[in-house]
């Protein structure tokens, strides 16, 4: 039984411990596969990142703190309860930036799995104070709303999901300025979709402001699509102002993040300028990236 359908069972919480024991076993196999990925596909280097995974019980599974995430092993993942205390003495000391982790799972009860990194893409925008929260792609409209850019928080302080807690409620992805991007959802494989769809995105977007002017979709035609997302299950009515933030009015009066954002989020129509030296060598480096993940 998958672990989506499992969390679904109404009698989940009357698991025998060798069905919760199975359970925790899987998480660190899908731990050590996101981690793998995200590695493999550039969105992490050295130690960067972090990824978590939420048990029936309320205890996470997490990365640990200054491992390779394409090289970790199942025993280097660490049993922690919510506030990020460690549950068996022998392992490992949690991410730093569980705490990330934690106001996300805090807010969000619908979340069961975490994936923070720094995709090259969708972190370039959020060095360069810009959101990913044009209407310019349905899909990316469908699957995952508006990704708005959140205020810099210092990385392994309270200051990081402190910025992010304004906006967690109503949207699923997210870009942290001056850092990377976090995603999230009800299990692990959701969550590293978002972010992937993120760092495609950003990929995109960028090659459009390169080519021309990007075209935005019409409002009606957003409205549709959103319809279909709201029908589907991927957005509940309330955060629908909200994961439409860009696309219709910017931030509407209604959108829970409101005002206090809009700092942050000023620079989405600034105009670039770029030597014909730079353009080319960021034309290259972009048609050299996109040309190895298809081999991929």
């Amino acid at each position: 039984m998958r672990l989506s359908e499992k969390r679904e069972h109404p009698d989940h919480l009357l698991l025998d411990d060798s069905e919760r024991m199975q359970t925790e076993r899987e998480l660190r196999q899908q731990i050590v596969e996101i981690g793998r990925r995200i590695y493999e596909l550039g969105f992490v280097a050295a130690s960067d990142g972090n990824v978590s995974a939420r048990l029936y019980d309320g205890h996470i599974l997490t990365t640990p703190t200054m491992v390779c995430k394409g090289r970790m092993t199942e025993d280097m993942l660490v049993l922690v309860d919510i506030d990020g205390n460690k549950l068996r003495r022998d392992e490992r000391s949690p991410s730093s930036e569980f705490s990330m982790h934690r106001a996300i799972y805090s807010l969000r009860p619908d979340v069961h799995a975490v994936v923070h990194a720094h995709p090259p893409f969708g972190t370039g925008f959020a060095v360069a104070n810009v959101p990913l929260d044009k209407p310019l792609l349905s899909e990316v409209i469908l699957t995952l709303g508006c990704v708005p850019l959140t205020a810099y928080g210092t990385p392994s302080t309270q200051e990081l999901p402190d910025s992010l807690s304004p906006f967690i409620p109503h949207h699923d992805a997210l870009l942290l300025a001056n850092h990377g991007a976090v995603a999230y959802g009800p299990d692990l494989e959701m969550a590293y979709a978002r972010m992937e769809t993120l760092e495609h995105f950003a990929k995109i977007t960028l090659i459009a402001r390169i080519v021309g002017r990007p075209h935005e979709l019409p409002p009606e035609a957003i409205e549709k699509l959103l319809d279909v997302r709201e029908r589907a299950g991927y957005m509940p009515a309330e955060s629908r102002s909200c994961q439409a933030c860009g696309y219709l009015q910017g931030h509407s009066s209604s959108c829970a993040v409101g005002s206090a954002t809009k700092s942050y989020q000023a620079n989405g129509d600034d105009t670039v300028t770029l030597t014909r030296k730079e353009l080319t060598r960021l034309i290259t480096e972009a048609a050299r990236l996109v040309a190895r993940e298809m081999k991929q």
